[in-house]
C-alpha cells in the first residue's frame, strides 16, 4: 500500500492519449534502446544539421515524450541543438515500472546511446532535466561525465517536494525513492545552470536554490523567472541566458584540460570512485501546435 501511494506521488505518468505522438512541425526519429537491466526504452532523436550542442533531455514526472514537441523546437532552434528526449520505464511507450534506481539507469543508458549515435564522448553531452528529470540528471552527473547540468523546476529532493504538497502524509518516513539532489550535487564539480519560477506552486524557489548552492563547482548560475507556475513555458530571455552560459562553459573547457574520466565530479567523489572495484520562425511553428 505504501509503495502504491509513493508511486502516485512520485510517478503520476500521464495517459498515452495526451500529447502529440505524430507531430508535423518537427523532424524526429523514433528510437528504441535498452536500459542496464534490459528494459526497453523509447525516445525521439531530433538532429540539427550543424549542432552547437548535444542535449539529453529528461522530462518531468507527469510528462512523456509526446508532450515535448514545443521544448524540442525551442532547443533545436534557439540553441542549435541536437536533442534526445526519452521516456523512463513505465512512461509513454517504454516498458517496465518506475523506481529511483531504474530511472537513473534509464538516463545513463540514454546518454550512452546518444554518445554512440553522435560520436561524441559522454563529457560533451549536456544533461538537461525538468522537475523529476532534474533530479535524475543530478544523479547521472555524479556517475558519468557530462558537459554541464541544466536544471529547471527541480526540487532539493522528491521527499521535500512531497512534504510541501502533502503535509498531512508521513512522506519523510515512508518514501523510499527520495531523489536527494542536494546530497548528490555536492559530488558534482561541473557547470550547473538552474532555472526556477519564483511563484512555483509545486516546488518552492527556496528548495530549488539549495541545489545550486550546494553544487561543488565554481561555474554555476541560478536564473529566476519572475512569477509563473510549475508547468508554464520558459520565457525567451531564459534561452538567451542559457546560451550565454553555455558559451562560458565552452570557453572554460578550452582553457582548462580535462581532469580525467569524470571531469564533472568533485575531488572527494573521484577518490570515492577510485576506491570502488569497478524566435519568429519558431513562434510561428509553435502557434500551429497550440
Amino acid at each position: 500500500m505504501i509503495r502504491f501511494v509513493e508511486r502516485l506521488l512520485t510517478y503520476p505518468a500521464p495517459s498515452m492519449k495526451s500529447g502529440d505522438w505524430d507531430p508535423k512541425w518537427i523532424d524526429k526519429e523514433d528510437v528504441w534502446f535498452e536500459s542496464g537491466d534490459g528494459t526497453r526504452l523509447f525516445g525521439w532523436f531530433v538532429s540539427h544539421p550543424k549542432p552547437r550542442h548535444v542535449i539529453l533531455y529528461s522530462h518531468g514526472n507527469n510528462e512523456h515524450v509526446g508532450n515535448q514537441v514545443n521544448t524540442l523546437l525551442r532547443l533545436q532552434s534557439t540553441l542549435d541543438a541536437t536533442v534526445l528526449v526519452y521516456d523512463y520505464r513505465g512512461y509513454g511507450k517504454s516498458e517496465g515500472k518506475p523506481t529511483e534506481e531504474g530511472l537513473i539507469a534509464d538516463g545513463l543508458a540514454a546518454q550512452q546511446w546518444l554518445s554512440e549515435r553522435t560520436g561524441l564522448p559522454l563529457s560533451e553531452i549536456l544533461l538537461m532535466g525538468r522537475s523529476l528529470g532534474g533530479c535524475v540528471s543530478v544523479a547521472m552527473a555524479v556517475k558519468q561525465p557530462c558537459k554541464a547540468l541544466l536544471l529547471d523546476a527541480t526540487s532539493s529532493s522528491m521527499v521535500d517536494a512531497a512534504s510541501y504538497n502533502y503535509p498531512w502524509l508521513p512522506v519523510k518516513t515512508v518514501m523510499r525513492d527520495r531523489f536527494d539532489s542536494v546530497a548528490r550535487v555536492k559530488d558534482y564539480a561541473g557547470p550547473i545552470f538552474q532555472s526556477h519560477r519564483t511563484t512555483d506552486e509545486v516546488v518552492p524557489v527556496a528548495q530549488a536554490q539549495r541545489v545550486t548552492e550546494n553544487a561543488a563547482g565554481k561555474l554555476k548560475q541560478f536564473f529566476e523567472v519572475p512569477h509563473g507556475r510549475h508547468n508554464e513555458p520558459l520565457p525567451p530571455n531564459y534561452y538567451t541566458a542559457l546560451g550565454n552560459f553555455l558559451d562560458r562553459v565552452t570557453e572554460m573547457q578550452r582553457e582548462r584540460p580535462s581532469r580525467g574520466e569524470y571531469p564533472g565530479r568533485s575531488e572527494a567523489a573521484d577518490v570515492a570512485h577510485d576506491l570502488k572495484p569497478s524566435d519568429s520562425d519558431i513562434d510561428q511553428r509553435l502557434r500551429h501546435l497550440a
